[in-house]
């Protein structure tokens, strides 16, 4: 049966409780999806809420890379939810509980970790103890009777994301190039196939093309042991940090950027450039 919240007195005196820790939370979401609960909350399904997931996961991702300690609490909360809420789901449709969750995370956990929990050496290094947990992952797999190669590798991963554990399975099995330099050499024929044919491909076509060359741009960050989401993530920040500046710098003489043009926001953006790179050198 699916759970439902106490009984009302109970039930107010354990959401109001700040120190009743998790059994508040699943007390609220109980609340929220009860008959006489949220109707936004109770309308909702696994592929109505798994867009949030993603996003309270990458907000998370965000408050870490502008070390905003006091956000990233808050954004743990926000993805914790996201957990309970699924949860909540599940039990309601009599798939699983919220302590099924726990207790299998639980069991993954040993069993992934027996150098920690079981008799193996913990002698190992940091190198060795990641080919334990690819063994001990492709073992349950195989169990899931996940047998090619590439199964398992979740569809909803950000595409770089996904893109480099796709090609770290097939280098698994010898499907790699042996070293950067031919990466590279990929990617140069890529980028001049897609520049020579741009004027005679369709959209469809184009967009094909320009998705191998990120792909194969995916396995140059791998090579050379880059994450690449976090690399555009740092692009990003930087790109908006600069343009910002040419903002400041237009405003400051009463313009705007549509009232600007490129050659003068290019010499601004280099301006920008050359501010941060002092900065850097002074410790500023």
């Amino acid at each position: 049966m699916p759970h439902r919240p106490r009984p009302r007195a109970e039930s107010d005196a354990l959401v109001r409780d700040p120190t009743a820790g998790m059994s508040r939370l699943l007390e609220i979401m109980a609340r929220l999806r009860a008959p006489d609960g949220c109707p936004w909350d109770i309308e909702q399904t696994f592929a109505t809420i798994a867009p949030y997931t993603l996003e309270e996961a990458h907000e998370v991702a965000d408050a870490i890379a502008r070390e905003a300690w006091d956000e990233l609490k808050s954004e743990l909360g926000d993805l914790l939810f996201q957990s309970v809420f699924h949860a909540q789901m599940a039990e309601d449709a009599g798939l699983f509980t919220f302590e099924d969750v726990v207790q299998a995370i639980s069991d993954k956990m040993l069993t992934r970790h027996p150098h920690v929990f079981g008799d193996e050496s913990r002698d190992k290094t940091a190198a060795q103890q990641t080919l334990d947990w690819e063994r001990v992952k492709a073992a349950e797999r195989a169990a899931r009777d996940e047998s090619r190669v590439l199964d398992g590798v979740a569809q909803a991963l950000p595409a770089l994301t996904r893109a480099v554990k796709l090609q770290n399975r097939a280098a698994r099995v010898g499907f790699d190039w042996p070293s950067t330099a031919e990466v590279i050499d990929k990617i140069t024929e890529e980028a001049r196939e897609l520049h020579e044919a741009r004027d005679s491909l369709t959209q469809a076509e184009v967009a094909e093309e320009f998705g191998d060359l990120l792909f194969v741009m995916a396995n140059l960050a791998r090579h050379m042991k880059v994450d690449p989401e976090a690399a555009l993530r740092a692009a990003n920040t930087k790109f908006t940090r600069r343009f910002n500046r040419i903002e400041d710098w237009l405003a400051e003489a009463g313009r705007s950027p549509a009232q600007s043009d490129l050659a003068e926001m290019d010499a601004l953006w280099n301006r920008a450039k050359a501010e941060e790179k002092a900065r850097a050198q002074t410790g500023d």
